[in-house]
């Protein structure tokens, strides 16, 4: 068995289901400790946290990533116990392989695989820092770490997230940004009554229907070289008291905005009171934004990713920005150079969660030749 197979079947053990880690953190700050890094444990809350460097000087390279998972849901539908590792015609099940367990054990090996060959790194600095609430709120996890980093006046340079960005081939997709998320609980109001005396009622569902219709044709913006055009979308419409005679008195709304660079969350803000100001709706909306665009062009630490896949795969990669959020957007604020590179994501918050076994090693020599270009 292979250290990192072995490795990442350590850590599937351990049903570390948001905002639980169940002693994975541990496990990895042990292997770490063991060849020089220096540890720092973080609880914020609930949530645990840890932050570890290893080398004494020159630009900092940061594997970054979490410890919790999805929940399972309903066993009885996995063909294999979710935290029991389970190999089955090349691939390994459990909850965690993809998202993001592998790439956890493949980090630490890698760093270990570093040690072995060139002992401390003298060119740069190596890092982690893994949270326990990536899949949850994530109030207490990176974020909060960022800030005591940057309360220490500790500087990333670079980046590297285990997120699972590969598609149909190991490294064949690498991140190297993510759209904002913005998002608005819209409450459109309207009279209450009697579906027999609409005279004396207004509905809202028919009052927002024509600023519904309007939202879906708005062309946001066109996106760029890095970034396709923003996206609006509604997540939820509730309205209604239960009763079939009973004109409801309010509409509410979920809408969620993907969005550019091309845009700010105070432009699409603009963009929206405007339209409801052209429809004259009685609204109130409260909004909230996840994450902020952020974006890291071809140099050091992509070129080193993609160097690396290469060399590894003999493969080339491909740049994007597409799919949800990740903690990178609280990292990249901070003046970091931010990739996420990881392993194939058919199967991940998915029954039946797997990996490819011949994935692991090669993902770990993938990290290696990283650690090995930047420090």
């Amino acid at each position: 068995m292979s250290n990192t197979l072995a490795l990442t079947k350590a850590l599937i053990e351990r049903a570390s289901v948001t905002p639980e880690d169940e002693g994975c953190q541990e496990l990895m700050i042990e292997r770490l400790e063991a060849i020089g890094f220096t540890c720092e444990r973080l609880r914020f809350g609930e949530v645990d946290n840890f932050f570890a460097t290893w080398g004494e000087s020159g630009p900092l390279l940061c594997f970054a990533g979490h410890t919790d998972v999805v929940p399972v849901g309903d066993e009885r539908h996995w063909q294999f116990p979710p935290f029991e590792p389970t190999e089955h015609q090349g691939m390994l099940y459990g909850r965690g392989t993809a998202d993001m367990k592998a790439s956890l054990a493949a980090m630490v090996i890698a760093c270990e695989a570093f040690a072995k060959a060139h002992g401390t790194p003298t060119q740069g600095r190596v890092g982690f820092l893994i949270t326990s609430d990536e899949e949850g709120p994530a109030i207490n996890g990176t974020v909060k770490v960022m800030e005591h980093l940057h309360k220490q006046g500790t500087q990333i340079d670079y980046c590297l997230i285990g997120e699972p960005s590969s598609t149909s081939r190991l490294g064949d997709i690498i991140k190297n940004g993510r759209r904002g998320s913005l998002h608005c609980h819209l409450t459109v109001k309207g009279v209450q009554g009697h579906v027999a005396y609409p005279h004396l009622a207004k509905n809202p569902i028919f009052l927002a229907a024509p600023f519904i219709a309007e939202l879906s044709d708005i062309e946001w913006d066109k996106g760029n070289a890095y970034f396709p055009p923003t996206t609006c979308q509604i997540s939820n419409v509730q309205a209604g008291t239960g009763a079939s005679n009973v004109i409801p008195g309010e509409c509410h709304f979920q809408i969620n905005w993907r969005f550019s660079t091309e845009n700010t969350q105070e432009s699409l803000q603009e963009k929206m009171n405007a339209l409801i100001e052209k429809h004259q709706l009685d609204v109130e909306a409260q909004w909230s934004l996840s994450g902020l665009p952020f974006l890291t062009e071809p140099g050091a630490l992509v070129n080193a990713c993609q160097s690396a896949i290469k060399n590894v795969t003999g493969s080339e990669t491909t740049l994007s920005t597409s799919g949800g959020t990740s903690d990178g957007r609280f990292i990249a604020p901070y003046g970091v150079q931010v990739v996420e590179l990881g392993p194939i994501n058919k199967t991940i918050h998915q029954v039946n969660e797997c990996i490819a076994i011949d994935d692991l090693d090669p993902l770990s020599h993938i990290y290696l030749k990283v650690i090995e270009a930047l420090c």
